[in-house]
């Protein structure tokens, strides 16, 4: 037995250096008859309108990525007996495409969004692909449905890349098949109320994620259990859950985005900025690492903390009765920043404090003009945007 793991761990790497590597270069191209008429932006709902073309390609276990192509958008074709059906091999990402004043279109740091996917891909079993190629394969789609790029501000193209296993077999096993594809919709804000606060309901009835699973993946599964818990506390008048994990009730995450809170010291007078620690129980998110790396480096240290540490819900409400909790907002690509203006709990509120008059306080309102400045291309900041069209 021993002797066959070892000739088996020998043969292995030599069998994925023969497979084919994913490749644009290699990308066949099928243009719609007709392009179609872009979607006036205010009568955009998220998600549910789609761009003229979409990107597939295929893998199998022998032969490595197939041809990659760029079609019109359309149905896909699958075996019911497909183990994406079966056994939830899914898995996807979240991305945005934004026109600038110039006429460009640019990618807000793809490179973390592919990172991110070959992550959520080795999770569960399903081929990895070089970062790349597939921003370029993006790329070149974006180019061919450039003119359905919202040209608003608020307004993007939300790209969704998907991974599926496509082996058409009942057993449990790594599919030996999958498929790669993406598809982009132009969007306006994630909440039909705008850039406006939500409320939340703090839930420790039900559990999203914990520390060994698999809640710092972007998995379906990680989503379509939380629905039903999503629906309950709409009813009692939330937009959200706020998810909390453990007998501690530590805060995690809003499902939909992560979550920041600002507390200020009453001694010293000095904030901080704190959100939950990448200990697997919480996503990855692009937008929370960007408004961590800006406020590390805008903010002033002998003022404010930058904190990724366990906080619980019991911190929250302490904090806001001795008048220290100063902010709360979330952070996700689809959101970018959403405010959060109070947190059930207990069947009590816990109010978070707004600027009069408005929707948010001042350091969520200024987090957000950092970021929606560097996606709409008003303020250069390092590599985080990558030009992949522009505008006749």
């Amino acid at each position: 037995m021993l002797k066959l793991l070892a000739r088996y761990s020998v043969n292995r790497p030599r069998y994925i250096a023969m497979s084919a590597s994913l490749d644009s270069s290699r990308l066949k191209l099928t243009k719609v008859a007709k392009p179609s008429t872009p979607t006036p932006p205010d009568l955009l709902q998220f998600g549910k309108t789609f761009t003229d073309h979409m990107i597939t390609i295929e893998w199998t276990s022998e032969e490595g990525w197939g041809i990659p192509e760029l079609k019109p958008y359309g149905n896909l074709s699958l075996s019911p007996a497909a183990s994406v059906f079966h056994y939830a091999f899914e898995l996807f990402e979240g991305m945005k495409a934004y026109r600038t004043s110039d006429n460009k279109i640019t990618l807000f740091r793809p490179d973390k969004n592919m990172a991110r996917m070959n992550r959520s891909a080795s999770r569960i079993c399903l081929p990895n692909f070089d970062s790349e190629e597939l921003i370029t394969l993006i790329g070149k789609m974006i180019e061919q449905d450039r003119h359905l790029v919202p040209n608003k501000r608020g307004y993007s193209l939300y790209i969704r890349p998907v991974m599926i296993g496509t082996t058409s077999s009942l057993g449990i096993a790594p599919p030996d098949k999958a498929l790669l594809y993406v598809i982009a919709s132009p969007v306006g804000p994630y909440y039909k109320t705008g850039f406006k606060s939500v409320s939340l309901e703090a839930t420790d009835y039900a559990t999203r994620a914990w520390p060994g699973g698999a809640g710092n993946s972007k998995l379906g599964s990680n989503y379509a259990p939380c629905i039903l818990h999503q629906l309950q506390a709409a009813k009692r008048g939330f937009q959200q859950n706020l998810w909390l994990f453990g007998p501690e009730k530590y805060i995690t995450e809003v499902g939909s985005m992560n979550a920041f809170f600002i507390f200020k010291d009453s001694a010293t007078n000095k904030k901080e900025l704190v959100t939950a620690p990448l200990d697997g129980t919480i996503l990855d998110g692009v937008t929370r690492d960007s408004i961590l790396i800006l406020a590390r480096e805008r903010l002033d240290p002998n003022e404010w903390t930058i904190s990724e540490r366990l906080f619980t819900i019991t911190e929250v409400v302490e904090r806001a009765a001795k008048g220290e909790l100063v902010e709360a907002f979330g952070s996700g690509t689809a959101a970018i920043v959403s405010p959060i203006k109070e947190i059930g709990w207990n069947n009590e509120l816990i109010k978070v404090p707004l600027l009069p008059g408005e929707e948010s306080g001042p350091f969520t309102k200024e987090v957000s003009k950092w970021i929606s400045d560097i996606q709409y291309g008003v303020v250069e900041y390092k590599d985080w945007v990558r030009v992949v069209a522009t505008l006749d």
